[in-house]
């Protein structure tokens, strides 16, 4: 496979491009691509087989040379790690496992020196049930005002025996768990949404407001860049907590209308949140995990006075199609423009299958759909792995996977280990560099020649790829931020618009197509980067994407 024709000059980055230092100032996220680091599976520090926070520090000059402009930190605080850390014990201390707080502050220095920004995960939907206000809730007992920090409820049906509501938790089962009285007898049931050990938070609690202020100021003052909000759509629940009506098993980055997600009062919290971040100079930012029925909706979150991103799962969840593509980047453009706000991409997370193998299992098409996604406007995020081409890792036996949802037989599929496995970082050793013995989760065989090693200075390889496509995309100005593109005549099979004088077109197809004559190549124009082999005629080849400037 090649990513550039033999007319094409190369633009291989060896030395890593020049990096935009983190001063420069507001707006900077409308056009940046973050990267997504989970700290259990980036780079171990420690040799324990779990990455951390020094493992993560020692390899930032990676992520510099990478091309990228900020780093976004899943979850690294005190936790019993029921949900991989998304069950927080303590939001102001370093779980043991990740190194501790001095590690944090040091990190987030050495990003800055780089000119990389930080953003860290902030969990305002649950805690922990090992939380210390939890503890406090469960021996003081029915009425007390530790209660009100949290949704407690008497059961229903003839001693209490039942589900104070029809809700289901995500991860699957009822989202309600029967607390025990103080005196050992049946008490009151508590809601949770995910997982039983996580318990959510009752936003109507004054003490819950002013809690996750004090925490935004705590992580804004040891430097941090912004924050993403996971389940930021759902901390707000109906009034009286009304039954769901129905038995649909809820799932993860759904869009169903449903009485404790997407409520309109979350927007009071963000508005008072945004006001936070502006006492910090205007360049931190607040990016929402929202999952919502719609593109509109989403945009609600993200008007002037609220939030500064939100992940664009609608696009995430676009199949490889043309006519499903244009639609759902119309409508994120187009929703997304009355409120001046830029618009994300995704292809990866920690929650999905990996692009690569969700799409087909193609690499010649992930790496198209990475660069159709590079080429729109607004920013993008990358998750840790995806540069380097990285599968789903499917064949992971059942005794090491941890992801709660697995446990649940009528929940998610239980499946996120899969994307979760530690990266390759070298050709060789237990665990191909990620740590000097083992990992977590074991790697599949073959995972060698896809590591970093292996791929650096190969410019065939999809991390020189990455490399390069960021590199393009900072320096050519019609690339990065902007709301519109103009769609040119193409077959169907094909994406293809302009943005000024960049132009780009990806064949969603299972066969070549010709361009037409008329328009293609643009009239003088120059390739500057192809995802796969292209001659630099009017054929555009199957799963393929290329980029052109007319300047």
């Amino acid at each position: 496979m090649t990513q550039h024709s033999s007319a094409t000059p190369s633009t291989h980055v060896g030395t890593g491009p020049a990096v935009r230092r983190p001063d420069d100032g507001a707006g900077w996220w409308r056009d940046a691509v973050i990267y997504q680091v989970y700290p259990r599976s980036f780079a171990d520090g420690n040799a324990d087989g779990m990455g951390d926070l020094p493992g993560i520090r020692a390899r930032l000059p990676y992520l510099a040379e990478l091309g990228i402009d900020a780093v976004w930190l899943s979850p690294f605080y005190a936790s019993p790690q029921a949900d991989a850390g998304y069950d927080v014990a303590d939001y102001r201390v370093i779980d043991p496992m990740f190194g501790e707080l001095a590690d944090a502050e040091a990190l987030i220095s050495d990003a800055h020196d780089l000119g990389l920004r930080i953003i860290v995960d902030i969990v305002p939907n649950h805690s922990s049930d090992q939380h210390e206000w939890f503890q406090r809730a469960l021996s003081e007992g029915p009425g007390s005002p530790s209660r009100e920090r949290y949704h407690f409820r008497p059961g229903r049906g003839e001693g209490g025996e039942e589900p104070p509501n029809d809700w289901e938790s995500i991860f699957g089962g009822p989202a309600w768990t029967r607390s025990k009285n103080p005196d050992g007898s049946h008490g009151e049931w508590y809601l949770h949404l995910f997982a039983p050990e996580q318990p959510d938070f009752n936003w109507n609690s004054t003490a819950v407001r002013d809690e996750f202020r004090s925490l935004l100021r705590f992580w804004l003052d040891k430097g941090v860049d912004g924050f993403r909000i996971d389940v930021a759509h759902g901390m707000v629940k109906a009034d009286g907590l009304p039954d769901m009506g129905h038995g649909e098993q809820l799932r993860l980055l759904g869009s169903q209308v449903l009485p404790f997600f997407d409520q309109d009062g979350v927007h009071e919290i963000y508005r008072s949140w945004r006001a936070i971040l502006e006492e910090y100079g205007g360049d931190r930012i607040g990016v929402a995990e929202a999952w919502t029925p719609s593109a509109q909706r989403t945009a609600l979150y993200l008007r002037p006075d609220e939030l500064h991103q939100a992940f664009n799962f609608h696009y995430l969840n676009a199949g490889w199609d043309a006519a499903e593509l244009r639609a759902v980047i119309d409508e994120s453009l187009g929703s997304l423009r009355p409120v001046g706000a830029a618009t994300t991409w995704v292809l990866s997370n920690h929650d999905v299958v990996r692009h690569l193998t969700r799409l087909g299992g193609s690499l010649e098409r992930a790496r198209a759909a990475t660069l159709l996604m590079l080429a729109l406007p607004g920013s993008a995020y990358v998750y840790q792995g995806e540069e380097l081409g990285l599968p789903e890792a499917t064949e992971l036996p059942d005794e090491v996977r941890q992801d709660p949802s697995f446990f649940k037989s009528d929940g998610q599929d239980g499946l996120r280990d899969g994307c979760r496995v530690p990266l390759p970082w070298t050709r060789e050793g237990s665990s191909y560099g990620f740590g000097e013995d083992g990992s977590w989760l074991p790697q599949p065989d073959g995972w060698a020649a896809l590591s970093v090693e292996a791929q650096t200075g190969d410019p065939d390889s999809t991390l020189e790829l990455y490399r390069t496509a960021l590199s393009l995309r900072r320096a050519h100005p019609d690339l990065g931020a902007g709301d519109a593109v103009e769609w040119l005549d193409a077959p169907a099979e094909v994406v293809a618009f302009r943005r000024g004088a960049f132009v780009c077109a990806a064949n969603t197809g299972t066969a070549a197509v010709e361009l037409p004559a008329a328009a293609w190549p643009p009239g003088g124009a120059r390739v500057l980067l192809t995802s796969g082999a292209y001659d630099g005629g009017s054929i555009l080849p199957a799963d393929t994407t290329v980029w052109w400037t007319t300047g």
